[in-house]
């Protein structure tokens, strides 16, 4: 049975595929190649995808991810595609849909909104729930260096506290789209923001949400 993550991840590799390896992304400073680079590193290479959070092996990171891009692009979509090796943890089809659900959603959409004429996808309500179930465990993480407190909100009401604090700003949307927002995506989630103006402005321009 095909899950969420394994989905998303032949769609990014489509995606990257169609666009090509110079293509802009929404991550700052990244070609598609970049990011291609970056999903391959993450899955199959985790001596270095550590230093993606510890500084000692930031170095080592660089030297691998130089390695990778490398490569021949079509190389790294079809890694993508094919995904992790066998010994790999994210073989594993429960671990690759905790792990990579969101991952793949969020650099799908890198991609996707990245283009100027791009349009909303329409998302399942399974696909939703899931993602908003992700959110609702990663939101205090990603919100924890923000300057406001910050509450995301679906349109059923249900409430995800990202950090506490005042003033409050709430951000309603959908799962799909307080994803995007909590990962840092703050430009291209169609969401809407209620509470302090200046508070609103300051998350708006924020670079601490996301990890």
């Amino acid at each position: 049975m095909s899950t969420h993550a394994k989905r998303e991840r032949l769609l990014l590799a489509d995606l990257l595929e169609t666009a090509g390896p110079e293509a802009p992304t929404l991550c700052e400073g990244w070609t598609t190649r970049d990011l291609a680079a970056h999903v391959v590193v993450r899955e199959r290479r985790p001596d270095a995808a550590g230093g993606m959070f510890v500084k000692p092996l930031a170095s080592h990171l660089e030297r691998v991810t130089a390695e990778f891009t490398a490569k021949p692009y079509e190389e790294l979509i079809q890694l993508i595609r094919t995904g992790p090796p066998r010994f790999s943890p994210f073989s594993l089809k429960q671990v690759d849909e905790m792990a990579n659900i969101v991952e793949f959603y969020v650099h799908t959409e890198d991609v996707r909104r990245a283009r100027p004429d791009w349009t909303p996808r329409e998302i399942d309500p399974v696909f939703q729930d899931a993602l908003w179930s992700r959110l609702e465990r990663s939101a205090r993480l990603m919100g924890r260096g923000i300057p406001t407190g910050l509450v995301l909100r679906r349109p059923n009401g249900q409430t995800a506290v990202a950090h506490r604090g005042t003033p409050v700003v709430t951000v309603t949307g959908e799962p799909s789209e307080l994803v995007l927002f909590a990962y840092g995506r703050q430009s291209a989630a169609k969401v809407e923001l209620e509470g302090d103006e200046n508070a609103i402005a300051k998350l708006q321009e924020t670079k601490q949400l996301g990890i």
